[in-house]
């Protein structure tokens, strides 16, 4: 099992009850209407999965996060480290603000809004910081990023090209995991959430 971080579909995005996100898409569009901002309604549709095509995101978070929270803390102001680490929901739309929604979200009592565009431009600070080589896979639908740190891959390559990337491989993936994240996001217009 364990906790994955994913993008979720219309189909499930308006899905109201435990198989679906349509309370939180309720919830998000109230606030968004309030806010005088219009509603998040042009979710994707599920597509047939094709290995690279960049049309779906899956990873699986297995690593402690204690050292992507030390780097967050050491090279973001403490509301960008919040917001970097905080979130449980991921919108491919510009917020000014950090939305918090009364509503469960799988592994917390709320729902915490974050907009891709703020998130990528945290997560490419912290990239450049950590300099994450361009061989970090960029198209994630099937635990590639996972695998590629997880499975070797991310040793063969610290062993051949060291870096401060290397210095916390578990750190790298976080930055790389987030990055490719919000990516993702904005690209395909897709929430994204943990399951």
């Amino acid at each position: 099992m364990g906790v994955y971080l994913v993008s979720v579909c219309a189909e499930d995005w308006f899905t109201e009850g435990e198989d679906g996100w349509g309370d939180v898409a309720v919830a998000l569009n109230d606030e968004l209407r309030r806010k005088g901002l219009p509603p998040y309604e042009s979710v994707p549709e599920e597509t047939d999965f094709v290995r690279g095509s960049g049309q779906s995101f899956e990873e699986k978070l297995i690593p402690s996060m204690d050292g992507f929270w030390t780097l967050c803390q050491s090279h973001l102001s403490p509301e960008d480290a919040e917001i970097a680490c905080g979130w449980t929901l991921l919108v491919p739309f510009p917020l000014e603000e950090t939305i918090t929604l009364p509503v469960e979200s799988g592994y917390a009592d709320s729902t915490v809004v974050v907009g891709a565009p703020r998130l990528l431009a945290i997560a490419e600070r912290l990239a450049t910081v950590i300099a994450l080589p361009a061989e970090t896979p960029q198209m994630c639908d099937n635990l590639d990023l996972t695998s590629w740190f997880m499975d070797g891959a991310a040793e063969r390559l610290a062993a051949d090209r060291p870096g401060p990337w290397s210095d916390d491989l578990d750190t790298a993936f976080y930055v790389a995991l987030f990055l490719r994240a919000a990516q993702h996001s904005i690209r395909r217009g897709s929430p994204m959430a943990y399951s």
